[in-house]
């Protein structure tokens, strides 16, 4: 092996280790993949389906109210939610309504007639959210572990924002 080999080896290396790590860092910081587990979201995302998580969202927007994100909890890998409070929100639910700062919100992502319990912030020990916290519930109230048990979560605590569901491919969604 001469020199002008062993040159141009290093060079198709260096190359093919640059892009692992740029895929690598893709995967890491910016896009994953996630996969809803259970029916806590039904009717919006069923079980099974496949979506693309943008990590990066929240490093440059603000979280919204409506907001599918992924976060960590407890040995949990990741639940899937929609942000119902955010930072200085009342909520709270009274004979199947949503009311955010005492005023009727429309949740048009829930299924129709659906009846679940009674809820109040003041239940988690707060009279409004605090900054850098967040409520968040599935869209099936009846069967969802969300901040109705676990609490409000924290902005660190967000994976990620749900962007694209690609399975089933004939759902193809951006969300």
């Amino acid at each position: 092996m001469d020199w002008l080999e062993i040159k141009e080896f290093l060079k198709d290396t260096s190359k093919s280790i640059a892009f692992v790590i740029v895929i690598l860092f893709i995967i890491q910081y910016v896009f994953s993949v996630t996969k809803v587990v259970g029916n806590s979201m039904h009717p919006a995302l069923k079980d099974e389906e496949l979506f693309i998580l943008g990590k990066f969202n929240y490093r440059l927007t603000d979280v919204k109210r409506g907001d599918i994100i992924s976060l960590k909890y407890k040995d949990t890998k990741y639940l899937i939610k929609r942000v119902i409070g955010l930072p200085g929100d009342n909520v709270y639910i009274k004979n199947s309504i949503l009311y955010i700062n005492n005023e009727k919100f429309k949740e048009s992502y829930i299924s129709e007639n659906l009846k679940y319990d009674d809820f109040y912030l003041k239940d988690l020990g707060y009279n409004k959210i605090p900054s850098n916290m967040y409520l968040v519930m599935g869209d099936n109230r009846v069967n969802s572990l969300d901040s109705r048990e676990i609490g409000l979560i924290s902005k660190k605590d967000i994976i990620g924002k749900v962007i694209i569901r690609f399975w089933p491919i004939n759902k193809f969604k951006i969300i």
